[in-house]
C-alpha cells in the first residue's frame, strides 16, 4: 500500500497522514483514500475481553488473596468505622434534647451537659477517621504492592511463547495501569465500602427511632435507583476494559517509535508515527471522558432521590409536629440523620460505578495470574548431570502454530566438547533447534537428549545451568558493566570477573571508560559500540561457564576488527565446550567439527568443511555463492 500522499479526509494538502474523525487517510498513486489507522482503530473499538469473573467472585477473591495476611490491621479498622459511625449517629440523636430542652424548653441545666456531649461525639469520630484512614491506608496500598510483585513474579514463570504473542506495551498495561486501577478498587472503593455501610446502618436506625413511619415514608424511593445504577456499573466495567486494552497499544506504540527512532527518521515518517499515536490519544480522551460521563450520572440521580425524601419529611414530618404526634426535637434530630445519612447512601450509589473500574482491571491481572506455564518441571524432574555433554535430537517435530512444522522428524547429533554448525536458508529452523534445547519452547514429538537424559525429565533450572547463550541481539541492562557481567552468576569475586572480561578481550575497553567496572551502559547498552556489547555477552558467558555454549549470529552484525576480536574470543570461550553455531557467513564456521546443513526443518548434509567441499552438495554451492559475493564487495571496496 502506498502512503505516500497522506491527508485528513476532506483535506487539499496530500503527503502529511494526519487524523480526521475517521482516522488516518492515505492517498494512493490513483486517489483511493485507504484509511490504514482507520482500520486498525475500528478493530480495537471492536476489540473486547472476555471477563468471566463476576462482581461477587471477584470481590471475595480479592479479599481473600489480599487482605486475608492482614487481618489484624483489617479488623482494627472495623472496629474504628464502628465506633467512628456510631458517634456519628449519636450526634443526630443529640439534636433531640438539644432543640427540645435548650431552644423550646429553656433549660439552662442541659447547655453544658449537651456542650460538652457533642464535642466529645466529634472527638471521637475524629479520632476513629484518623485510625481508620492509617490501617485501611496500610492494607489497601500494601495489598497493591503483593499483587504488583505477584504479577510480575508470575510473568518471569510464563514461556517465551507468552511474551511472544503479547506486545510489550499489553504487559505494561497490567503492571501499571491496571494495578493502579486495582488500588483504588481495594484502596478506596472496598474500604470505604465498609465505613460508609456501617454509617448508613447506625444513621437509619437513629432515623427508626425517632420516628418509624417517617422513616418509611422516606426510604421507599431509594430502591428506585438500584437498577440504574447497576446499569451504569455495568456501563463503566466495559468503557474502563478498553481503555487499558487501548492504553496498552499506545504505550507499545509508543516505545516502538522511541526504539526504533534512527528507522522512522531515515525514512521520514514522524509525521506517521505523529498521526499512529495521536489516533489513540484520541481513542483514549474518548473513553476516558465516556467513564466520566457514567462515573458522574449515579450523582444527579441520587440528588433527585435526595431532594424527593427531603421532601417527603418536610411535608409529612411537618404536618405531625404542627398536629403535636411528634415534638420539634425529634423532627430536627430526624432531619440530622438524613443529612447525616445522605452522604454515605451517596457514595454507596457511586460506588458500582467505581468499583467495576478496578474490578475490571482486577479480572484481567487474575487472567494473567491464572494462565499457568505451558513449560513446567514435571513432579519427578531430576537433576540435569552432565559429563560429556552429548546433544542429541531423535526424531524431533515442532510447530509454533499448531499447523506449519518448522522442524520435520529432524535428526542431529552434537558430540560433547565439539564444535557444531548449523547452517541453511532463512526459515530452515536453525533457531528453532537453539529455542528447543534450554526449553524455551517444548518438542511436538521426538525427544531433546543431553548425555542420555531427556530434557523433559530434568528440572528447568539445572538445565538452564548448563547453558550459555550468545546471539546478535545482545540484552544488556541499564546498569554498570560489572552488573551485566555478573548477570546469571551472582557472588562471582572481582578477580573472576576481571578474568572473563580479558578472556572474552573486554578488559581493556573496559578500564579506559571513565568509571571503569562501575560504568552504566545504559538502556540496551547504547552508550557502548557493537563489539564491546558483544564482548560483555562472551564475557558474561565466560563466568557462567556452562558446559554447553549456543551461538546464535553472534558475530554477523559486526565490523571486520570488531569481528576478529569478538571470534578470537569466541575460540577461547568454546575450548572444552559443546558448542552449537548457527552462521549465515559461512568462513565463520569452516573450523566446526561438524556441520549440520538444514533446509525446510530438515537435515540434508552433515559433515566438516572439507567433506561437504568434496562432496559438491548445496553446502558446497553456499559456500562458493559466499565467496563469489564476497570477493566481488572487496573488490567494489578497493
Amino acid at each position: 500500500m502506498d502512503i505516500s500522499g497522506c491527508a485528513r479526509e476532506g483535506a487539499s494538502t496530500p503527503g502529511i497522514p494526519t487524523i480526521g474523525r475517521k482516522g488516518l487517510a492515505c492517498y494512493g498513486p490513483a486517489g483511493m483514500s485507504a484509511p490504514l489507522w482507520e482500520v486498525r482503530v475500528r478493530a480495537l473499538n471492536k476489540q473486547k475481553i472476555s471477563l468471566d469473573h463476576s462482581t461477587m467472585v471477584l470481590i471475595r477473591r480479592l479479599l481473600r488473596e489480599g487482605m486475608r495476611p492482614y487481618l489484624g490491621k483489617v479488623v482494627m479498622a472495623v472496629i474504628c468505622m464502628v465506633v467512628g459511625a456510631g458517634a456519628n449517629a449519636g450526634y443526630a440523636l443529640l439534636m433531640d434534647p438539644v432543640v427540645n430542652k435548650i431552644f423550646t424548653e429553656r433549660q439552662s441545666d442541659f447547655l453544658w451537659p449537651l456542650g460538652l456531649a457533642v464535642l466529645g461525639t466529634f472527638l471521637v469520630k475524629s479520632i476513629c477517621n484518623y485510625g481508620e484512614a492509617v490501617y485501611l491506608s496500610k492494607v489497601g496500598l500494601r495489598v497493591i504492592a503483593d499483587m504488583q510483585a505477584r504479577l510480575f513474579g508470575h510473568l518471569m514463570r510464563l514461556d517465551v511463547a507468552f511474551f511472544h504473542a503479547n506486545s510489550t506495551g499489553r504487559i505494561l498495561s497490567r503492571l501499571t495501569n491496571d494495578i493502579s486501577a486495582m488500588r483504588f478498587a481495594v484502596s478506596d472503593a472496598l474500604t470505604g465500602a465498609g465505613k460508609d455501610a456501617s454509617s448508613l446502618i447506625f444513621l437509619v436506625g437513629a432515623m427508626f427511632y425517632q420516628d418509624w413511619r417517617l422513616s418509611a415514608w422516606t426510604f421507599f424511593v431509594f430502591p428506585i435507583a438500584i437498577l440504574p445504577i447497576r446499569k451504569l456499573g455495568r456501563r463503566m466495567r466495559k468503557v474502563t476494559d478498553n481503555t487499558q486494552e487501548h492504553m496498552g497499544q499506545l504505550t507499545t506504540s509508543l516505545e516502538q517509535a522511541v526504539q526504533g527512532i534512527r528507522v522512522v527518521k531515515a525514512y521520514g515518517m514522524e509525521e506517521y508515527e505523529k498521526a499512529r499515536v495521536h489516533s489513540l490519544v484520541e481513542l483514549l480522551q474518548d473513553l476516558s471522558y465516556k467513564a466520566a460521563r457514567v462515573r458522574s450520572a449515579s450523582s444527579p440521580i441520587m440528588e433527585m432521590l435526595g431532594g424527593i425524601a427531603i421532601t417527603v419529611v418536610i411535608l409529612y414530618g411537618g404536618s405531625r409536629v404542627i398536629s403535636g404526634e411528634t415534638t420539634p426535637g425529634a423532627f430536627f434530630s430526624f432531619i440530622t440523620a438524613l443529612m447525616l445519612a445522605y452522604r454515605p447512601l451517596k457514595s454507596i450509589a457511586s460506588l458500582n460505578t467505581n468499583l467495576q473500574a478496578g474490578l475490571a482491571a482486577a479480572a484481567r491481572t487474575f487472567s494473567v495470574l491464572d494462565a499457568p506455564p505451558s513449560i513446567q518441571d514435571r513432579p519427578d524432574a531430576a537433576e540435569l548431570v552432565v559429563l560429556e555433554g552429548n546433544v542429541r535430537f531423535e526424531g524431533v517435530f515442532f510447530t509454533y502454530d499448531g499447523t506449519k512444522a518448522v522442524l520435520d522428524g529432524i535428526d542431529l547429533l552434537v558430540p560433547g566438547g565439539k564444535t557444531v554448525a548449523l547452517v541453511g536458508p532463512s526459515g530452515a529452523g536453525k533457531t528453532t533447534v537453539l529455542n528447543l534445547l534450554p526449553r524455551f519452547y517444548d518438542v511436538t514429538d521426538g525427544k531433546v537428549l543431553v548425555d542420555g537424559q531427556d530434557i523433559r525429565t530434568v528440572t528447568m533450572a539445572s538445565l538452564r545451568a548448563k547453558i550459555a547463550l550468545v546471539s546478535q541481539e545482545i540484552t544488556l541492562f541499564d546498569d554498570t558493566i560489572r552488573a551485566n557481567i555478573v548477570y546469571g552468576r551472582f557472588g562471582a569475586s572481582d578477580e573472576e570477573i576481571e578474568a572473563a572480561a580479558r578472556a572474552a578481550a573486554a578488559h581493556d575497553f573496559i578500564v579506559s571508560l571513565p568509571q571503569g567496572y562501575d560504568t552504566v551502559v545504559g538502556e540496551r547498552g547504547l552508550n557502548l559500540s557493537g563489539g564491546q556489547r558483544q564482548r560483555l555477552a562472551i564475557a558474561r558467558a565466560m563466568l557462567k561457564n556452562a558446559p554447553i555454549l549456543l551461538l546464535d549470529e553472534a558475530t554477523s552484525a559486526l565490523d571486520t576488527e570488531s569481528e576478529r576480536q569478538v571470534q578470537t574470543a569466541l575460540e577461547l570461550l568454546m575450548r572444552g565446550r559443546t558448542t552449537i553455531v548457527i552462521a549465515h557467513r559461512l568462513s565463520t564456521v569452516v573450523n566446526a567439527d561438524l556441520i549440520h546443513v538444514m533446509d525446510r526443518g530438515r537435515v540434508i548434509e552433515s559433515g566438516d568443511h572439507n567433506t561437504l567441499i568434496a562432496r559438491d552438495g548445496v553446502y558446497a554451492r553456499l559456500y562458493a555463492m559466499q565467496f563469489v559475493d564476497d570477493a566481488a564487495t572487496a573488490t567494489s571496496v578497493s
